[in-house]
């Protein structure tokens, strides 16, 4: 028995064969996962693990495909989605959220529960474990800075817990998280007003809508923020807004964006990419990096 079968025997409806994974990413586009399942469970986590580790396959995670490109030849091995684990819970001012929950979702609950430190992080569009695994942040506010610990589970199926304090953490970095699976992660608020609050989310949640293409599949910023600029403000004043290859394009409503306009391929993402980085290094000097993740084979 191949190991497809024995995930499909084990998942059932739950495994999906050669799923597309323009279905599962945020920029719509991109070729198949050789295999697509949904664990929900440490124990399913570790089945999944089991069996990569005995047939030598390549794992990969997946949370809301909110910063991932992925190649039009798709991906080897076994993709593993978290949208199954989604639970939330709060007591005082912890809140903890299984990996696969929106974190966007925790913000919402830590606001109306009148605790302070997440609102800021309003409606980024990723899962909770995808924010922990990038310290994901937006508006001067990070992940991390509330985060307490993390549940995790190792490539082995080991279960573990680190506390914040114990790993190092930078901005969009996490270190040596990689070889670790993220299932759940604790946040330590603090009591502030409701009234003030709701109206940060708020504005937030409409500068967003405001200055962002959210009309159009994207991933949100393509590049990380370089010492003492920004992205976008370096990609603009080199002229790029509306640069388009293909269906890709820099958006003219926020540079920092790449937006799949018209069935862009992920060839044509990522050919934009490198024709952005390449004509802002000439211009400014500056090697922007890559905040996006890049799966599988590009040319």
């Amino acid at each position: 028995m191949d190991y497809k079968q024995e995930l499909k025997n084990f998942f059932g409806e739950r495994c999906l064969p050669d799923e597309p994974m323009g279905n599962h990413t945020t920029y719509r586009t991109g070729g198949p996962a050789e295999v697509y399942v949904y664990p929900a469970t440490a124990e399913e986590w570790g089945f999944v693990l089991k069996l990569a580790s005995a047939y030598n396959i390549p794992l990969h995670i997946l949370g809301f495909g909110s910063n991932i490109l992925v190649g039009s030849k798709g991906v080897q091995g076994i993709v593993c989605s978290t949208k199954h684990m989604q639970a939330i819970s709060r007591e005082g001012n912890n809140i903890k959220a299984q990996a696969g929950a929106a974190l966007d979702k925790v913000c919402e609950i830590a606001v109306h529960a009148g605790l302070a430190g997440m609102e800021k992080l309003s409606g980024i569009p990723g899962s909770v474990g995808g924010a922990v695994y990038m310290n994901a942040g937006a508006f001067g506010q990070e992940t991390f800075d509330k985060l307490e610990y993390f549940d995790v589970i190792d490539l082995q199926g080991r279960p573990a817990t680190i506390l914040k304090n114990d790993i190092s953490y930078a901005y969009r970095h996490v270190e040596g998280i990689e070889n670790y699976i993220v299932l759940s992660a604790a946040f330590k608020l603090d009591k502030a007003d409701f009234t003030q609050l709701v109206e940060t989310r708020h504005s937030i949640l409409h500068k967003r809508i405001e200055k962002q293409p959210l009309d159009f599949p994207s991933a949100g910023s393509v590049f990380k923020r370089p010492a003492n600029d920004y992205a976008s403000r370096l990609i603009d004043d080199t002229g790029l807004r509306g640069l388009s290859v293909g269906g890709a394009k820099v958006s003219e409503k926020h540079a920092g964006f790449i937006i799949n306009f018209n069935r862009a391929t992920p060839e044509d993402i990522y050919e934009l990419m490198k024709q952005v980085r390449q004509k802002v290094k000439e211009k400014h000097g500056v090697e922007l990096e890559l905040e996006q993740i890049l799966w599988g084979e590009f040319a």
